[in-house]
């Protein structure tokens, strides 16, 4: 009987040993974002965001970002992006998506969220970094939604703290003055997925 008992056992560890060698590695969705300033990478997590990280990933691949701005910067807070071009022009974006706040995901420093409208679902292309931790977007806010969080930042944050540190003022763009605008265009070259 004994032998039995630790052949089982025996070939259980075996079986898990096998699993774990063959076992297909965790795929990490990478996006990078190619700036005038540096070079951010952000992890998206598709887990818990599935429609917020499709939509953005589908931005992303479509060029979409390419030569837009980080057009409002808060020190403290948080640095805003996806949505102009450098003359204040807004690019047309697809249709709104799904808010996703409820996920477990916190608006924390150096993590990435859909910017919105005080309707909780009408984020289309823009997103924020967060500088700081901004618990007061988590899910659920006064407004009972909150902000979805969809992946954070694994390298660059030297990037977006230098982003912060951007002067800035308003600007005359064609919808009439935006606030917070760098007075230096902080351009995305380019975006992509790793």
């Amino acid at each position: 009987m004994t032998v039995v008992v630790l052949f089982l056992f025996s070939s259980s560890i075996i079986m898990l040993a096998v699993d774990t060698l063959f076992r297909e590695p965790e795929v990490k969705e990478i996006a990078v974002l190619e700036t005038s300033v540096g070079v951010i990478e952000i992890e998206l997590d598709r887990g818990k965001a599935p429609v917020t990280v499709e939509n953005f990933v589908t931005y992303v691949e479509e060029g979409f970002y390419d030569g837009l701005v980080f057009h409002r910067v808060m020190e403290g807070f948080m640095i805003q992006g996806g949505g102009y071009s450098p003359d204040g022009t807004q690019k047309e974006t697809h249709g709104p998506i799904k808010n996703e706040a409820g996920n477990g995901l916190k608006n924390e420093r150096g993590t990435i969220a859909m910017a919105r409208t005080s309707n909780p679902d009408s984020a289309t292309s823009q997103f924020y970094i967060n500088l700081v931790d901004n618990s007061f977007l988590d899910y659920p806010n006064p407004d009972g939604y909150g902000y979805t969080v969809f992946g954070k930042v694994v390298e660059g944050m030297d990037v977006v703290d230098a982003i912060e540190s951007a002067s800035t003022g308003d600007k005359a763009t064609p919808y009439g003055a935006m606030s917070d605008w760098p007075v230096t265009d902080i351009v995305i070259i380019r975006a992509y997925m790793k």
